[in-house]
């Protein structure tokens, strides 16, 4: 396990000034650099804007049940990769703690947290649903690509007692992802409606567990529109 706050992390820097941010969040077994080298190769480009960093951090290695206790870059440890089993507490709980501080610096950098945007792919979009929906709820919003969260996740357990705005909730599944199924995806999205969440779900056919390029342009749009540019306000 690392040490709190020594995250490895991947900056894509944006091009002027910097007013907003997105933390995405890698898939089991992945890093930031991993991550972020498949978006630039699905896209032909970096996912970039004008004036939102994009940061990749890398989960620290920790022994993965599902891969028999062998090490794994996983955010949290998981009993099986199903949507009806128990979460694994203890470790989600520990790496929020860990995300927090990665949020905490962009805050102390002067980015408001209506301005951050959370999210990932696959294991890194449940990651991102548990802090935002339990731990974050004045974020910009949160983005899961073929992502679940289990039958009965904490998370819904959290939302039940909430009564504020909740961040805005962005979902692709591929209809043909044979890891993490449709379905699972699906049903995470009606629960976290059901609990008061704006949502979106795009589903794409014939896609499996991967990422693609109309997703990630539709992710692209759904950002900007999430964090528009701020213009500068000169005094009179």
């Amino acid at each position: 396990m690392a040490a709190r706050g020594t995250l490895q992390k991947i900056v894509v820097a944006p091009t002027r000034r910097h007013t907003a941010s997105v933390i995405f969040l890698h898939g089991s077994g992945d890093t930031g650099q991993g991550i972020r080298a498949w978006i630039k190769q699905t896209l032909n480009r970096d996912l970039s804007f004008q004036h939102i960093k994009v940061i990749y951090p890398t989960a620290p290695a920790r022994p993965y049940t599902p891969m028999r206790g062998s090490l794994s870059t996983v955010w949290f440890d998981r009993y099986k990769i199903s949507n009806d089993c128990p979460e694994h507490i203890e470790t989600i709980d520990s790496m929020c703690q860990e995300l927090t501080d990665l949020i905490d610096d962009e805050v102390k950098n002067g980015i408001r947290k209506n301005r951050i945007l959370l999210g990932g792919f696959s294991m890194g979009g449940g990651m991102a649903m548990h802090l935002a929906y339990r731990y974050h709820q004045d974020l910009a919003g949160v983005f899961a690509l073929s992502s679940f969260l289990c039958k009965n996740s904490v998370v819904y357990q959290a939302l039940q007692k909430n009564e504020g705005e909740l961040p805005e909730l962005f979902q692709c599944h591929g209809m043909a992802d044979e890891l993490v199924l449709h379905p699972w995806g699906e049903e995470t999205n009606e629960m976290l409606k059901s609990l008061g969440v704006r949502t979106t779900f795009l589903s794409f056919p014939n896609f499996h567990h991967e990422l693609n390029s109309d997703e990630l342009e539709k992710l692209q749009a759904w950002i900007l529109k999430q964090l528009p540019e701020e213009l500068m306000i000169h005094d009179q």
